[in-house]
């Protein structure tokens, strides 16, 4: 289970743009749910993102993951546990290197290189046997420098490779925002399979309303640091996009937009 208690996240403290974002929010996301997360740009998704993920540090408030709080835990001891997979498809891989370099990597996450080689070719069919699952064909290119795929599947192997060690959560950061729609929808279907086949709470902040009702188990929108909407079970399954859009649109009202 995690759990957001008391959040408090101000930017640019003490100066004319200071920026209260989250005062006192909370949050939490039971054991295997799959969260999708929309809102409007500063509405506080991708801090939300950051802030479970120690990239930057609440001012306030506790991030508890299974009862254990996690703050003083830096990102890349969070990360031990937690798979992020970002907009950009170059982030969560490593251009300059092959296939098998990029998934060496990412399987050793977190054990000791010492002086042992990095990559093990051992593992080349297993490797293979985990592409061939996404069904784009990267299994027949192993030796193929990452930087010279398409963005879907770089976007494809950034998703595989944040999985394949053992983790709980899965945070995704537009993870489709930069896809054409064909390839974004491919995406996706391979988004839903590996959060249901490994049992991941996943967190997943969208633009793309449709997949937001299509996909996961509780929806939530985010305005001004709030969820001022929060949906889950068959009263998710009865959500539409018009309805999101509704709310959306008055809240564009308000603001004066």
């Amino acid at each position: 289970m995690l759990e957001l208690k008391n959040i408090c996240k101000i930017y640019n403290s003490g100066s004319v743009n200071e920026m209260c974002l989250f005062d006192d929010f909370n949050l939490t996301v039971p054991d295997k749910q799959f969260v999708a997360v929309v809102g409007s740009n500063g509405s506080g998704k991708t801090s939300m993102l950051n802030v479970i993920c120690g990239s930057i540090d609440a001012d306030r408030g506790d991030v508890i993951v299974n009862g254990t709080n996690i703050n003083s835990k830096r990102d890349f001891e969070r990360h031990k546990i937690i798979g992020r997979v970002y907009q950009d498809p170059s982030k969560g891989t490593c251009p300059s290197m092959n296939i098998l370099e990029n998934m060496s990597i990412a399987d050793n996450k977190g054990k000791p290189y010492n002086l042992g080689r990095g990559v093990n070719k051992q593992q080349v069919e297993r490797y293979k046997e985990m592409l061939s699952q996404l069904g784009l064909g990267l299994e027949d290119k192993m030796y193929t420098q990452v930087g010279s795929l398409s963005g879907g599947q770089r976007q494809a192997l950034a998703l595989l490779m944040s999985t394949m060690t053992p983790i709980q959560f899965l945070i995704l950061d537009e993870h489709t925002a930069a896809l054409d729609p064909k390839t974004a929808d491919i995406i996706m279907e391979l988004t839903e399979k590996v959060v249901r086949e490994k049992e991941l709470t996943t967190i997943m902040v969208t633009h793309n309303l449709r997949y937001a009702v299509e996909y996961g188990d509780r929806i939530i929108m985010m305005h001004q640091g709030k969820a001022i909407l929060d949906r889950e079970g068959d009263s998710k399954k009865s959500i539409s996009t018009e309805e999101i859009m509704k709310v959306f649109n008055e809240i564009s009202v308000e603001c004066g937009n």
